[in-house]
């Protein structure tokens, strides 16, 4: 008998100390988890949650037992208490409130980018995508986040619950009652985020691939415009390839390849408009309008617009020739070193112009093409003539063997103008066949008339239109080389012979005497 009792108490002890090393085992997964759930966010709100409302009721209690008593000493004691805990509750007050469904649930509305119209939109697009895709992550972060704490709270549920029936202790059946409460309202709070994360994926899955396929048919308009667009650079490649193997002036080939440039750039923008506007009689309409107040807002700049179409289509200025343009009493003389849709670049050379009036030359002047409509522009090498007309004027006494001065000055200016006389003669032909031009000579003229001072004799030859002072300065040079070999040709100038009487002018010397 008394074996079977050692026996007996040998299992009961055996049996407890199994029990507390059961419980000591369950007793530190409780502690880690503790560790864990205490760390996250949430679990701090819902614990400053609980005691919120564990001081607010201490509170209640207090301000029911400060009515019930009369000694004055108690009251104060207990107004004391309540003091205290009022600033406490006052740091609590963001807690008043378990708002853990409205901070965690899902934003109700997505945003929705605008459809998309032109490439250019894409780049946004793209930003949209990752923009949502980023608040979707973020939002499914704190979600996984509240779930795995929710996860390890079942955890501890279930460990308390073990742990209840080894040791079914007050302190164990209170944390076990406690946690039941927690988990169950962390549940409520998981299953109402959890339906309204699945509405907000569906919406974010849904804005990402109405976006993606926008980006996809944008893309593929994108790719079928830009095929369009070099087929038309390689047909104006083609015209341009085609226009220099056929056209052999430099300056109609010039012409050729603006013309080809502005058609280019036209229907360029035509397959980009018609292609990127919905709407084309709205567009119309409101093209319509807007032009007839840019007209009047910018009449010029429509004017140097319609001057380019006259330029260019009706032949009269080409790039390199020569003209003479006159502006606010001023004139310019240059060549033409393009013309673009608003205005001419003319590059002012070093003309009789610059030698009598301007004294000065090498200025790019800008001409805007309206000026074709409103002032005056002389072309000097219209339709290929490379020559003008230049006269030179000598003036000699009237004692002068004139008819000799007259053959000398025939005879050189006909031997300096002789090549231009010649290609002057071949292109007044080719300007006969499109111009009625009555009196088409281009031999050197001349001419004798009275001046003051003398006889002028004015010889006129044709010389090229791009270097006039060059043969201007030759002949002058010759002319006046050949009169000094002869005694009875004179150079006449204006001059003044003053006679005074001898009388007179001893008397002024009297009057006036010289100090040594």
């Amino acid at each position: 008998m008394k074996k079977i009792i050692i026996l007996a108490l040998f299992f009961i002890t055996a049996f407890a100390d199994t029990n507390r090393t059961i419980s000591k085992s369950i007793q530190e997964k409780i502690d880690t988890l503790n560790t864990i759930i205490n760390a996250s966010i949430w679990n701090i709100r819902y614990e400053n949650f609980m005691k919120y409302q564990n001081i607010n009721d201490e509170i209640l209690v207090l301000n029911l037992d400060l009515k019930k008593t009369t000694d004055i000493l108690t009251q104060e004691e207990i107004k004391r208490k309540i003091n205290n805990l009022k600033e406490q509750l006052n740091l609590l007050k963001e807690y008043k409130d378990l708002n853990f469904a409205q901070i965690l649930s899902a934003p109700n509305h997505v945003e929705i980018l605008p459809k998309l119209t032109n490439p250019l939109a894409i780049i946004g697009a793209f930003s949209h995508i990752k923009k949502i895709r980023g608040e979707k992550e973020e939002y499914l972060s704190k979600f996984n986040e509240f779930k795995n704490l929710v996860d390890r709270i079942k955890e501890k549920n279930l460990e308390l619950k073990e742990l209840v029936d080894f040791d079914p202790n007050p302190k164990n059946i209170q944390a076990l009652k406690q946690s039941d409460q927690k988990l169950k309202e962390f549940k409520q709070i998981l299953n109402f985020i959890s339906t309204s994360y699945s509405v907000y994926e569906k919406k974010i899955d849904e804005e990402i691939s109405r976006v993606s396929s926008e980006i996809k048919l944008q893309t593929l308009k994108a790719f079928n415009i830009l095929i369009f667009i070099v087929f038309v650079i390689a047909v104006s490649f083609l015209l341009k390839y085609i226009a220099k193997k056929y056209i052999k002036d430099n300056e109609r080939y010039y012409t050729a390849t603006k013309i080809i440039n502005f058609i280019n750039i036209n229907i360029i923008l035509l397959i980009v408009l018609f292609a990127y506007i919905e709407n084309i009689s709205y567009l119309v309409t409101i093209l319509g309008f807007a032009s007839a107040g840019l007209a009047i807002a910018m009449k010029d700049m429509f004017m140097s617009m319609l001057g380019w179409c006259v330029i260019v289509f009706g032949g009269s200025f080409r790039v390199g020739d020569r003209i003479k343009v006159f502006q606010n009493d001023t004139t310019y003389v240059g060549d033409i070193i393009d013309i673009s849709f608003l205005r001419i670049t003319l590059y002012e050379e070093l003309t009789l112009e610059t030698y009598m009036k301007n004294r000065r030359s090498g200025r790019i002047i800008f001409i805007p093409n309206n000026y074709v409509f409103t002032n005056l522009l002389a072309n000097y090498t219209h339709h290929g003539m490379k020559t003008i007309l230049d006269g030179i004027d000598i003036n000699i006494s009237f004692d002068s063997n004139i008819e000799k001065a007259q053959e000398i000055v025939e005879k050189i200016v006909t031997h300096h103008s002789k090549k231009y006389t010649e290609l002057a003669r071949k292109n007044m032909h080719r300007l006969q066949d499109e111009y009625s031009i009555k009196n088409p000579k281009v031999d050197p003229r001349f001419f004798v008339f009275f001046e003051h001072w003398g006889m002028r004799i004015s010889a006129w030859y044709m010389t090229s239109s791009y270097a006039a002072l060059v043969l201007r300065s030759t002949i002058s040079k010759e002319i006046i080389k050949e009169f000094k070999k002869h005694r009875d040709i004179k150079i006449a100038y204006p001059a003044q012979n003053l006679y005074l009487d001898k009388m007179d002018l001893n008397h002024k010397i009297k009057n006036f005497p010289i100090k040594e």
